[in-house]
């Protein structure tokens, strides 16, 4: 960077500030996550966003937004991870843990569960539930968790 000093003023390029910066508030998982595939691979919020089907405010809002309300739907979190180049359980994780819930992928490696959909998909629903609905499902929940299991089949 080259500065011209005149005086005690020095002429800085239009994209530095010409006084400190404050210290940036810190990131959430999802947020560091993006910038660091951003930095790593030098593309911008619209190349991500095309590389993965989404529309650029949406990157850009997951990547500028500290306190997240609630993940993201399960669609955004499998374009994110398509448009970051990074595995979905890692952007499932990062997306979790910036609400403030703890997400821990479970599975072998290489393999997906097909139950894997079900879980998500009833976990992305609740937030669409009434009041009354969430009620009976987790009355259901608790009567299919307190039945015995059956006895396991030796092989």
């Amino acid at each position: 960077m080259t500065a011209h000093v005149t005086g005690d003023e020095r002429d800085f390029p239009a994209e530095q500030p010409r006084t400190a910066a404050a210290p940036e508030p810190e990131l959430n998982p999802l947020q560091r996550l993006i910038r660091q595939r951003l930095a790593e691979q030098g593309w911008s919020y619209g190349e991500i966003a095309r590389r993965g089907g989404l529309p650029r405010s949406t990157v850009y809002t997951l990547a500028t937004t500290r306190n997240l309300a609630r993940p993201p739907r399960p669609a955004t979190i499998d374009a994110l991870a398509r448009g970051l180049d990074v595995p979905v359980a890692a952007v499932r994780s990062a997306a979790a843990e910036s609400t403030g819930l703890h997400y821990y992928d479970q599975g072998p490696a290489g393999r997906e569960d097909p139950a894997d959909r079900e879980k998500e998909l009833l976990i992305a629903s609740i937030d669409e539930l009434t009041p009354e609905n969430r009620r009976n499902v987790a009355a259901l929940v608790e009567s299919l968790r307190s039945r015995p299991l059956p006895p396991a089949a030796d092989h």
